[in-house]
């Protein structure tokens, strides 16, 4: 039946609104504690968008006389955003469970990656695979994200690196794009790694004088949709000029510049993002302490991926030393064969632990800064009037619960909405 308003939700425990003052992101002493409200309800209209949130009497006043499309009873539960997942490469063929035994036997990533493992690996099973079979494999994990409350995703290609097999990647993203109900943010990622048989200087050239002017051509077309460009600067990977280069040839056609930096050695990375006014920039475990301070000073923001510290054993990003210098902190999961994790209560959870942020932090970094790093906190990452009608319910009276419990949010989450429709129900 058509309603009125598509959903209400009543008479939440708690509901986190994260921002409550229209903040496009939170820093320094602004994360101290989230907004939140108690006892409050909430209205999404048929347009998708967040109408009314407020006490729960105030809401059942105003809205009386209104029909709802869908009603759901939140006595004793919380409402949260949606999580962000600010970093992923969840398009590929061919997994490397093998690689993981080789690491746990003491093998270094780019030990793995010189003998032709790692990216080269999936490089070639991706290759092989149809689009179909791309499609079918990405449509499973962003299922299994949502599962886990995740509505909107950064989605990178980059196990092509030939412009045949990347197009091929970001027509599957943009498929998932149109057919699915969780956002993405869409990566061009081609300088993931050096294809074999060329220089970093040649893969450069390629992609600036082949890759980008087609991806221009697709976007004018409204064929594909891509929002940022990505490179792997990195020692024996793309060097510094390289990656300027890229990312320069990538913003002049519109697209934000959103890279992998300092994550196995320091190259100031960093310092390269805030001088090209970079949006995000992702690892940053070896980061410079100039690099830290001209990131805040950029506004540019730090996605880390606690799963990758931890699995590969690397050094944690020092994100006590970013949040006191004010750098914007976001969090990903980083999902992709060498670190295989969907779940952003997961991500949270690392994140206070091992790198020592707090919970407000660490929500913060998964909702509105996340948005933040993908150009998207105007619209998503809180729940404020205006917003878009992503968010997720989990049957506890404390928010807490969703990253104190490590590994239960399968259990806690009952509802996963987007747009103000039900994507899961547990």
């Amino acid at each position: 039946m058509a309603g009125d308003h598509r959903l209400l939700l009543e008479n939440a425990r708690q509901v986190v609104l994260v921002c409550a003052r229209g903040e496009r992101f939170l820093a320094r002493d602004a994360l101290r504690s989230l907004a939140v409200l108690e006892g409050a309800s909430l209205v999404v209209g048929t347009d998708g968008l967040i109408k009314a949130i407020g006490p729960a009497n105030v809401i059942q006043e105003q809205f009386s006389e209104e029909t709802f499309e869908e009603r759901i009873d939140c006595s004793g539960k919380c409402i949260l955003p949606g999580l962000v997942d600010a970093h992923t490469h969840p398009v590929w063929a061919g997994e490397r469970v093998h690689e993981f035994a080789m690491k746990l036997a003491g093998a270094t990533y780019m030990e793995i990656h010189q003998a032709g493992g790692g990216i080269n690996f999936t490089v070639e099973r991706t290759r092989q695979a149809s689009e179909e079979e791309l499609f079918g494999s990405l449509q499973q994990r962003l299922q299994c994200m949502m599962r886990a409350g995740t509505t909107l995703v950064e989605c990178k290609s980059g196990y092509g690196l030939n412009l045949e097999t990347e197009l091929k990647m970001l027509r599957v993203i943009e498929r998932a794009r149109r057919q699915m109900a969780i956002g993405i943010s869409a990566t061009y990622c081609g300088a993931h790694s050096v294809p074999k048989g060329k220089t970093a200087t040649e893969a450069a050239d390629d992609i600036i004088n082949n890759h980008l002017p087609k991806l221009k051509e697709l976007g004018r077309s409204g064929q594909i949709h891509v929002d940022n460009i990505d490179v792997f600067c990195e020692k024996g990977v793309f060097d510094l000029d390289s990656t300027r280069r890229i990312l320069q040839g990538g913003k002049d056609i519109g697209l934000q510049i959103n890279f992998h930096g300092d994550e196995l050695h320091p190259m100031k990375a960093a310092e390269l993002g805030a001088e090209l006014g970079a949006r995000a920039i992702s690892h940053l475990e070896e980061v410079s302490d100039e690099g830290i301070a001209a990131m805040a000073t950029a506004g540019c923001s730090a996605v880390l991926l606690p799963t990758t510290a931890y699995m590969l054993r690397l050094k944690q990003p020092r994100a006590r030393k970013m949040l006191d210098e004010g750098v914007i902190v976001a969090l990903g999961s980083d999902f992709n064969p060498n670190a295989y994790c969907f779940s952003m209560p997961m991500v949270m959870h690392l994140a206070c632990v091992n790198m020592r942020m707090s919970m407000p932090e660490a929500l913060a970094a998964a909702t509105i800064n996340a948005a933040y790093a993908l150009g998207k906190s105007h619209t998503h990452g809180s729940l404020e009037v205006g917003k878009q009608g992503d968010l997720i319910i989990i049957n506890s009276s404390r928010w807490e619960h969703l990253i104190y419990q490590f590994g239960g949010h399968n259990e806690l989450i009952e509802y996963v909405i987007a747009k103000g429709k039900v994507i899961y129900k547990k």
